[in-house]
């Protein structure tokens, strides 16, 4: 069984980011082949600059090695080092309906909150389907926001699979309903377009100014609250033990408790939580000659599966070249 998934480096990791693949791949470690990737090329629908571009796209690298994962055990690859992605995303694109696309939410999302269109964020979805499909994945852990664009990826694949023969694995998507969305410091969805994160390897002062700012309700400190509908709650049992969430939620409930306290014990354990993956962190970034050789060896096992499945794609739409 293969379990893929990717992120971008479109900004500083944040906790929603980990939650929403990082963790669920982690688990999988024992269960199967992973797959992991850095989809730089998807942000360049967003950052247009070259330097933040390489920047962003090695502290993604040493980020994952930095949370565990293991280049030994797992590939771990960046997207733009396998351009036998790019040509999948054509073949893909000429059997995918532009209604499928159409009616892609995060698309939608995005030019409702008047984040700049172009035709990259509009055909997100069939490149993503190449980053799939290319590796023959099963398994596709992702947020709640992403589910869709894995159902585009089944769509196209059947329909590929409909024109030229059996090439494509059908991968199914994979949720924690737990965690399937993540809220940000505003309440939305967490998320680095919309810069409400909580940065995992910031500084401890950065941490907890982003804590601070959290929006709560104008409910005074002797009031009752709901746990369940307050977001300092929410990322606090993502994170802490069932006796610490426990705890928490009975503070609440009685009043007496205020969003101040309670954000800092978010701090408190989020710090805790992180306390070994950032110290490791801070090692692995001195080590630029590991960090460098991890992405080539990545690249050269990830090429190697890629042309395998392409050479399959060719043959099957009549491009390959025969003798």
């Amino acid at each position: 069984m293969r379990i893929l998934s990717g992120i971008q480096p479109s900004g500083k990791l944040h906790i929603g980011n980990y939650l929403g693949m990082i963790h669920q791949m982690l688990n999988y470690k024992d269960k199967g082949d992973l797959f992991c990737f850095i989809a730089n090329m998807h942000s360049l629908t967003s950052i247009f600059d070259n330097k933040k571009m390489k920047e962003n796209t090695d502290d993604a690298i040493i980020d994952l090695l930095a949370l565990g994962i293991d280049p030994e055990k797992s590939l771990l690859w960046v997207q733009s080092d396998v351009p036998e992605v790019t040509e999948l995303t054509w073949y893909l694109s000429t059997v995918t309906p532009m209604g499928l696309l159409e009616r892609c939410h995060s698309y939608k999302d995005k030019i409702a909150k008047n984040i700049p269109a172009n035709t990259g964020l509009f055909t997100y979805p069939v490149l993503m389907a190449a980053d799939i499909l290319l590796y023959g994945a099963n398994i596709v852990p992702v947020g709640r926001d992403q589910k869709q664009h894995v159902e585009v990826t089944r769509d196209i694949a059947i329909k590929f699979n409909s024109i030229y023969g059996d090439v494509f694995t059908i991968p199914e998507p994979e949720i924690k309903e737990e965690i399937a969305v993540v809220p940000g410091i505003d309440g939305q969805k967490m998320s680095k377009s919309y810069n409400n994160t909580i940065e995992i390897f910031a500084s401890d002062k950065i941490i907890k100014k982003r804590i601070m700012s959290i929006l709560t309700d104008s409910a005074s400190v002797d009031q009752p609250k709901d746990p369940e509908k307050n977001n300092i709650f929410i990322l606090y049992k993502l994170f802490a033990s069932e006796q610490e969430t426990t705890l928490m939620a009975e503070k609440f409930r009685n009043g007496g408790y205020g969003y101040g306290d309670a954000k800092k014990a978010l701090y408190e354990v989020l710090i805790d939580y992180f306390s070994v993956q950032r110290l490791r962190r801070a090692e692995i970034e001195k080590n630029t000659d590991y960090v460098r050789e991890t992405r080539m060896k990545g690249a050269q096992k990830a090429r190697t599966i890629a042309s395998e499945i392409l050479s399959k794609v060719r043959k099957a739409v009549g491009v390959a070249v025969t003798s």
